[in-house]
């Protein structure tokens, strides 16, 4: 058996394997997709750092925050849906849900996702307009790194890591209002009076937050995300991706060359090698090498090429969002259309409406009670004395409202039973459980029949009922006996 030799990272005259990172400085741009991130940017941020602070009624004893993951209590508070830990299903459902989306959004229009949405994207976006703001644009950015840090540029990239730090505390410290009462929480941290965890989490998160969209960037959508690995699998040649449209473009080479070209009647495409597609990209990718892993489809390209050919008095679009096969329309001199209605695009869209519509008939058709049952092990069942048959059991009844309610329990599926519950209060024949407001309560159950059933093993089931409202849950376990009927 061979052993295979170690791979080193330099060969023997020393030059590494590994390709040095190159620091990239994205240029500034206006124009449509530019905005529209702007826009997107505004939007998520404003919903992420405020929608603690949304206040909603729930009724007395409950908290009113909207928006809450109350882990000591384990609940799971949203609006007007409160998510119980047994009902995890709902969480499987939503991320279910979410896949789905992501995959439609891929198959309609690539790493979309990723260019507008991204967390990652978003912040990046936020810390390099902090960058420009503080030190300048990609010039000016690229000129002082290569020379001499002067007292006023230390001042200037001092201000900047400041900013950066706050802009990832805050981030970091909106993340943990999400677990607790935002403005008591806030006024507790204020005042060094939050609990260690609170301060713990802040400070991981303000770290993260400045190490990835500070510094690593792009690195985190090259090497870390798996996202763009998986879209590959799931893309396929009728998705809108950001494309170079070579037809139009080649060959490339200056205004001044072209025209020249021209006039002598040789062909000449509008790309003027202006390296502003390159300039713009916040992964420092040449689109038009064609498609690429670092590309996450933002559309910077395209506003820097319009304005390019704007000035050039050419037309737009010479990089825009297009599919493989417009692209091999065009070149065999056909008619281009999008195809965003076909059979992957339909599939993701049912998905997406059924598993929405399951999610949605669940949540209106829960149960605001619930009922489990555990029937005693040893002894199974109990031979009274004058012949009936006894069996014992555990119930738990859950109210998932925020006042106290009252129950009876009553069993189904037996002949004259008597039902005793410990720690009940009898009313009118029936066994009354007081439940505290979103708690669970366990009692025990004693079922006695005066004679035998015929089976070793009877079907019965526990009905709980709201004696307020006369909701109802139910519950089957099995009730024992010796199983000759004697």
């Amino acid at each position: 058996m061979t052993v295979p030799a170690q791979i080193d990272p330099a060969d023997d005259s020393g030059q590494s394997f590994y390709e040095k990172h190159k620091k990239i400085y994205p240029q500034s741009v206006h124009g449509t997709f530019r905005r529209i991130k702007w826009i997107v940017l505004i939007v998520t941020l404003g919903i992420y750092y405020f929608t603690p602070f949304i206040r909603w009624d729930r009724g007395p004893g409950a908290p009113d925050q909207a928006v809450l993951i109350d882990l000591p209590a384990r609940r799971f508070y949203f609006f007007f849906i409160e998510i119980w830990p047994q009902e995890i299903y709902y969480l499987t459902g939503l991320l279910i849900l979410a896949a789905l989306v992501l995959f439609l959004m891929n198959a309609v229009a690539g790493r979309v996702w990723c260019g507008y949405l991204c967390p990652q994207t978003v912040w990046t976006d936020l810390f390099l307009l902090i960058e420009r703001w503080t030190e300048g644009d990609r010039r000016e950015r690229m000129h002082n790194d290569a020379g001499k840090l002067t007292p006023q540029l230390a001042a200037r990239k001092t201000l900047k890591h400041f900013l950066w730090l706050m802009t990832a505390w805050w981030t970091g410290g909106a993340w943990v209002l999400y677990f607790s009462d935002a403005p008591t929480l806030v006024h507790d941290l204020a005042t060094l009076q939050a609990p260690f965890i609170a301060y713990l989490w802040i400070g991981i998160l303000t770290f993260t937050t400045y190490a990835l969209a500070g510094h690593m960037r792009e690195q985190v959508c090259l090497y870390m995300c798996p996202w763009p690995r998986i879209q590959a699998a799931l893309t396929d040649e009728y998705a809108l991706n950001v494309t170079y449209r070579l037809d139009r473009g080649e060959p490339r080479m200056s205004a001044k060359k072209a025209t020249a070209a021209l006039a002598r009647g040789e062909p000449a495409g509008d790309c003027v090698d202006c390296h502003q597609c390159v300039a713009v990209c916040p992964t420092g990718v040449d689109i038009r090498e064609g498609p690429n892993l670092g590309c996450i489809q933002c559309g910077l390209c395209i506003d820097a090429c319009d304005t390019v050919m704007e000035r050039l008095d050419r037309p737009t679009r010479l990089i825009a969002y297009d599919t493989d096969i417009n692209i091999g329309e065009r070149l065999a001199g056909k008619s281009t259309m999008a195809r965003i209605v076909r059979p992957r695009t339909l599939l993701y869209s049912a998905l997406i409406l059924i598993v929405g519509a399951v999610m949605a008939w669940s949540l209106s058709a829960r149960s605001i009670s619930s009922v489990n049952v555990i029937h005693d092990r040893n002894p199974e069942y109990v031979v009274l004395s004058d012949g009936g048959i006894r069996n014992a059991y555990t119930v738990r009844i859950l109210n998932k409202r925020t006042t106290p309610r009252t129950f009876a329990i009553s069993v189904d599926g037996l002949t004259d039973p008597v039902v005793e519950v410990t720690a009940a209060n009898p009313a009118d024949g029936e066994q009354i459980v007081p439940v505290g407001a979103d708690q669970t309560r366990e009692v025990r159950v004693i079922v006695s029949v005066p004679e035998p059933p015929a089976a070793a093993s009877v079907p019965v089931t526990f009905v709980v009922t709201d004696t307020a409202d006369g909701e109802t849950a139910t519950v089957t376990d099995n009730f024992r006996g010796p199983g000759d009927g004697t």
